[in-house]
């Protein structure tokens, strides 16, 4: 089936989400999702932030849904016709949404360890929101350890439900979830007890934001001035294929590989993300590809203009458009 997402039409496989067809085209078209995750089931309509305009339903039944729909949750239809980034009502409303989920979430990005790597940091920043029209106190939770080397600081959770899920479907047993409702909804484990299992360093990846954080990494360093590299070992519990970070020569974090979207490609075991941070340890792949537009990248790749040449006014102007172009991103 056929849908068209701001101009562009994609064959799609019948039961495809909405946002899926906007990731198989790619670009700035693909809506933001803070609560989806395409590797866990379950997972989306949480957080609103992937919401578009569908202008007309199908072939069949052109007419438009009369409201905006998550994109995430709602299946194409074939024909079906749909505005993400040109639609002015879809933009105001996801900055709506994003103002929303920073009603409660702390303003410390500057010693936050997410910083760099948060797509609501990034969404703040796309949709100009660096205030707030929030009047009331903010809630806050004091920080509780779940685990040996995971820190949860409920204060900055957007209640996405993705660890819940990664816990629930990745682990034999789940030993936390959200307790209370409305906004006294927090996660938690039960009667305190400690999220202990091979693979809960997961929880920390999946996480948008910085409410959970790996305690052997905490305050080490800033991600924009460490490098990562792709490795891989023989791992008998996970697929053993990892990113590693480095701060000069030494490993100060090791995460799952991530897609271009901040999934994680396959999940890894405590044993890869924990204990082995020695170089030794490792089959180095070589550097990990870096967005240019992403701050990591900062320290890691230079502009070299091309040589201009005089005598061909031509190649001069696009020499000089190149440059323009490259030191605007």
């Amino acid at each position: 089936m056929k849908v068209t997402i701001d101009g562009i039409t994609v064959d799609v496989e019948p039961g495809t989400s909405i946002l899926n067809a906007a990731r198989q085209i790619g670009g700035d078209i693909v809506p933001p999702a803070m609560c989806y995750y395409s590797k866990l089931q379950g997972s989306g309509g949480k957080c609103r932030t992937c919401l578009v305009k569908v202008t007309k339903g199908s072939e069949k039944d052109p007419r438009p849904m009369p409201k905006l729909v998550a994109s995430c949750r709602t299946g194409v239809m074939d024909g079906m016709e749909v505005q993400n980034i040109t639609s002015p009502e879809v933009i105001e409303a996801r900055k709506g949404v994003v103002e929303m989920l920073l009603i409660n979430h702390p303003l410390d990005c500057p010693v936050c360890d997410q910083a760099g790597e948060c797509h609501l940091q990034d969404l703040g920043f796309e949709h100009g929101a660096a205030k707030t029209r929030y009047e009331f106190d903010r809630r806050t939770f004091e920080k509780i350890d779940i685990g040996d080397k995971i820190q949860l600081h409920m204060t900055r959770c957007i209640l996405c439900y993705r660890c819940v899920f990664t816990a629930d479907q990745i682990t034999n047993t789940r030993l936390h979830g959200i307790l209370n409702r409305g906004d006294h909804s927090e996660i938690s484990t039960y009667i305190s007890k400690a999220v202990d299992n091979d693979f809960s360093g997961n929880m920390i990846d999946v996480c948008p934001v910085g409410a959970l954080t790996d305690k052997t990494f905490r305050f080490k360093n800033r991600v924009w001035f460490t490098k990562p590299v792709e490795a891989h070992r023989d791992c008998d519990k996970c697929c053993g294929k990892v990113t590693l970070w480095y701060k000069g020569e030494d490993v100060i974090r090791v995460t799952g590989r991530k897609d271009v979207y901040g999934e994680v490609e396959e999940f890894i075991c405590n044993t890869c993300r924990f204990d082995k941070k020695k170089t030794a340890d490792w089959v180095i792949e070589g550097p990990r590809k870096v967005s240019h537009h992403s701050v990591i990248s900062a320290n890691h790749y230079e502009f070299t203009p091309l040589p201009v040449v005089k005598t061909n006014p031509v190649l001069m102007e696009a020499n000089k458009e190149q440059f323009e172009r490259e030191t605007r991103l």
